[in-house]
């Protein structure tokens, strides 16, 4: 036995729920010792740590120096909020990985007030009943009190690659010492699989007290490291800091010689420095993949590695299963044939003649007791409409389980004086059992073909009785009687035709593959707007060798009567051509192709840990639909990211520019380094807020997949960002320098480069929101982060212009309505330029992958 009957479940009764909840606050969670999240307080000593604060700091000290405690206290108060800021966004980041981490859990099936309940696997508790099925992790150690044909990948724990026997507890066995490893243990132990079989299990220890929690291991953590990403990131600040540093160094060194004043040389030596420091570029990294993590979680997709995220961009071909993600897992019993020939179509509320009751309860006796696999569902509920007699008087005595090598299953049911086997699988291998004729199976091939052609998926039932209760090594061994075809029905899901058709336009090919028949996957392939090509078999592709099936995957949209084994097959295959693989898998044995996968999908509801545990990603909800809204937010993320670094590498141009240019000209110091921090509060929240929440572009699933090995900094991105920040510099640099020899005071001009800069900055953010030039999209288009950012811009602007001690505090002069509108006039200026020059330079940004490129079958 292994399926509990509800009698059975309340015989074994478990712990109440109110005991388990007593010995959860008692004993603490069933999980072992993780990294605690990081305190705010742990966050800001990290953030002190940062060379920008450093050299804020520095100025500080400087000013101090010079005896200006108001500037001290000024760069002081922005030290401040640049560590409040990222406390915040680093704290925020801390509780999406930890709400990441939750759902990755795996889950655990346990008695209690003898009923069934999921849970998750951290509130189980010491002497909790837990229910284990192939594909399960043992959520706890616990000790087998029934079991059935029940192996155990222990290889955690014991590094043996080979599953080990289990066998349930002898009813006087004591509780000795044991350890993992051995055949025929009745012990199972926390973070170990269950191969094979079932079983129900007693729990001795949980959490730090398992075997797995003595030796300090850890599983199922969320990886939130993009190492790709990460490391471009940190070379291209590496070398801006080496850089800057040298030029801030050599500043100083030259100020302090030429013009003497060796505190006015580290100050502005400290003002280069932070204006060429592109510190953003983490920030914007670790902030966009995270929330990009949590924008995915919230269309019912789990990532479980961001670098996923990155990878979605690049995906070319969707290698996807059919029962559940296409269709909607709702089986039911469509259609009843006899050998004679005679059908019968199954509607519900109908009448079905009494010549199919056997077959129909047939069936049901050859499915597990308490089912979870959607066709033994359905085959119980259609026997419970028709059938009125108990089905299971009986006692289930032996089972044959689904094997690899034979796709059929038998079940030994004693009914008092006679036993009786019931056997339900695949119509060749059940006419295997029943060793039919050459005319008998033509005629059921007929008839389960044209079933296929209509979406049916068919089983055969066959009956048998055995001799003795001896039981034989193999189903082979009986003499089997067909009694039928049952015929299981699974809608499409009305979002998959949709979806499928994105993947097409956004060059992606679907590609699925299935177990099911050729004929019923060729009808859901065509529901489904797949697209047309070849069927090739699992027989078929057994025959081929690596060349062969390289050409036949060329043509190949659909994969039918696919073992699962060969999948992994197949997606090597793809891989070797080139392409980028997404696959979705839900069994024990998807976890090699979904770990081999560029991108593996584990489905969330029905599938195993195991597969959950290989994969980069869970689809929560198991629909297809789901799967193409994450690339098209994998897309969106990685443009968004990509727009962050143009603009910060433009922003930044003319920020160095003018803390260099009065040094060529023998100017006094325009901006100072309390200017630049200004600035920079400007600067840090438009990367962390503006950018992360930027709507996708109305073409992005359009555009044909990224190619992979592209940089993230490439030099046409580098070259368009600086053109950008040039052509603000120029105009800037232009103004100042004809207003200086036009006699303007100094603080005035000051004041008037400042807020020209500003503007400037905000022509820089709308002209990156968008790859492409539209004036109307970059002004209006829906950003609320944006709105209030630019609210805030605004204030300050006015609380500098309206406050007199503001301006004393910034040596700034009063200016005039006409040299405001200078100001604001110099951005819409660049804002205008830019826009202009988009179509002229996106072929040759294109070309460096800094504009998504278009689909060659969409474009025409």
């Amino acid at each position: 036995m292994m399926e509990l009957v509800p009698a059975e479940v309340r015989r074994i009764g478990g712990l109440t729920v109110e005991a388990a909840a007593s010995r959860l606050r008692a004993d603490g969670p069933n999980e072992l010792p993780r990294a605690r999240r990081r305190p705010a307080l742990r966050i800001a000593l990290e953030v002190l740590r940062e060379p920008m604060l450093a050299l804020l700091l520095a100025g500080g000290v400087a000013y101090l120096l010079l005896g200006d405690q108001t500037e001290a206290l000024i760069l002081l108060a922005f030290a401040t909020f640049s560590v409040a800021v990222t406390v915040v966004q680093e704290t925020r980041t801390e509780h999406v990985l930890e709400a990441l981490r939750d759902l990755s859990a795996p889950r655990a099936l346990v008695v209690r007030d003898g009923e069934r309940h999921r849970i998750p696997a951290r509130e189980v508790v010491r002497d909790d009943l837990i229910i284990v099925e192939q594909g399960d992790r043992i959520p706890a150690d616990a000790l087998l009190i029934e079991a059935t044909d029940l192996q155990i990948d222990e290889s955690l724990l014991t590094g043996e690659s080979l599953p080990v026997g289990k066998a349930a507890v002898g009813a006087n066995a004591a509780h000795d010492i044991h350890h993992p490893g051995g055949e025929g243990q009745p012990y199972v132990y926390s973070g170990s699989l269950v191969a094979r079989g079932s079983g129900i299990a007693r729990v001795l220890a949980t959490g730090p007290r398992s075997e797995i929690g003595r030796i300090g291991q850890s599983l199922a953590t969320v990886d939130t490291e993009a190492p790709r990403l990460r490391r471009e990131t940190s070379r291209i600040v590496t070398w801006c800091g080496i850089g800057g540093g040298a030029i801030a160094l050599l500043v100083m060194l030259l100020f302090g010689l030429l013009r003497g004043g060796w505190m006015e040389a580290v100050l502005a030596g400290i003002a280069i420095g932070m204006s060429m420091l592109p510190e953003e570029f983490p920030v914007v990294l670790t902030v966009f993949l995270a929330m990009g993590a949590w924008r995915i979680g919230k269309v019912g997709v789990l990532t479980r590695r961001a670098a996923a995220i990155e990878t979605l961009g690049s995906a070319t071909v969707l290698c996807t299963d059919k029962t559940g993600t296409l269709t909607e897992n709702r089986m039911s019993v469509a259609e009843l044939c006899l050998p004679s020939g005679e059908t019968v179509a199954i509607r519900p509320g109908g009448i079905v003649p009494e010549g199919y009751h056997s077959l129909l309860r047939t069936a049901a006796l050859a499915s597990a007791v308490e089912p979870t696999d959607p066709m033994e569902i359905a085959l119980h509920e259609a026997c419970d409409a028709v059938v009125t007699m108990d089905r299971f008087s009986g006692r289930l005595e032996h089972v044959y389980a689904l094997r690899p090598d034979l796709l059929a299953m038998s079940n030994i049911w004693d009914n008092g004086d006679t036993l009786t086997i019931a056997a339900k699988g695949a119509p060749e291998a059940v006419a295997g059992l029943c060793h039919m004729s050459h005319d008998g199976f033509a005629a059921m091939t007929v008839a389960v073909e044209a079933m296929a052609t209509r979406g049916i998926r068919v089983l055969a039932v066959a009956t048998a009785t055995p001799r003795d209760r001896r039981w034989a090594a193999s189903q082979h061994d009986y003499d089997y009687t067909l009694l039928g075809l049952v015929g299981l029905a699974d809608p499409l899901r009305a979002s998959v035709p949709g979806a499928v058709a994105q993947c097409r336009s956004a060059g992606i090919r679907v590609v699925m593959i299935t177990g099911d028949y050729t004929a019923t996957a060729r009808s859901i392939a065509t529901q489904a707007g797949i697209a047309d090509g070849d069927v090739l078999t699992g027989t078929d592709l057994a025959s081929l060798d690596d060349a062969q099936l390289a050409e036949r995957l060329k043509s190949v949209t659909v994969f039918a009567r696919i073992m699962p084994e060969q999948k992994l097959r197949i997606v090597q295959a793809f891989e070797a051509d080139g392409e980028i693989v997404a696959m979705t898998g839900d069994g024990v044995n998807d976890a090699p192709p979904l770990k081999a996968a560029h991108i593996g999908i584990a489905m969330g509801k029905r599938g195993t840990d195991v597969a959950r545990e290989a994969s980069a990603m869970v689809l929560l909800d198991d629909d297809f639909g789901s799967i193409v809204q994450s690339v098209r937010l994998g897309r969106r993320i990685y443009d968004n990211i990509r727009k962050a670094m143009a603009f910060i590498f433009a922003v930044h141009v003319p920020i160095a520019g003018l803390a260099l240019l009065p040094l060529f000209f023998g100017l006094p110091i325009l901006f100072g380094p309390i200017h630049i921090a200004l600035l920079e509060m400007v600067v840090d929240p438009v990367c962390a807020l503006v950018f992360e929440a930027e709507r996708e572009e109305a073409d992005i699933m359009r555009h044909r997949p990224r190619d992979p090995a592209e940089a993230l900094f490439s030099m046409p991105m580098i070259v368009w960002s600086v053109f950008q920040g040039g052509l603000a510099f120029v105009s800037l640099a232009t103004v100042f320098l004809v207003e200086t020899w036009a006699g303007m005071p100094e603080i005035e001009l000051r004041a008037l480069i400042f807020f020209a800069l500003i503007a400037e900055i905000m022509a820089l953010i709308l002209a990156n929101r968008s790859f492409g030039a539209a004036l109307r999209e970059a002004l209006v288009r829906h950003n609320m982060a944006l709105r209030y950012v630019a609210g805030a811009v605004g204030g300050v602007t006015a609380l500098i212009l309206l406050v007199p001690a503001a301006q004393t505090l910034l040596m700034f002069g009063s200016i005039t309505w006409n040299d405001m509108a200078l100001a604001v006039g110099l951005g819409g200026g660049l804002l205008l330029i830019l826009e202009g020059c988009k179509p002229c330079v996106r072929r040759y940004m294109a070309r460096g992958s800094l504009l998504p490129k278009r689909n060659p079958v969409t474009a025409r």
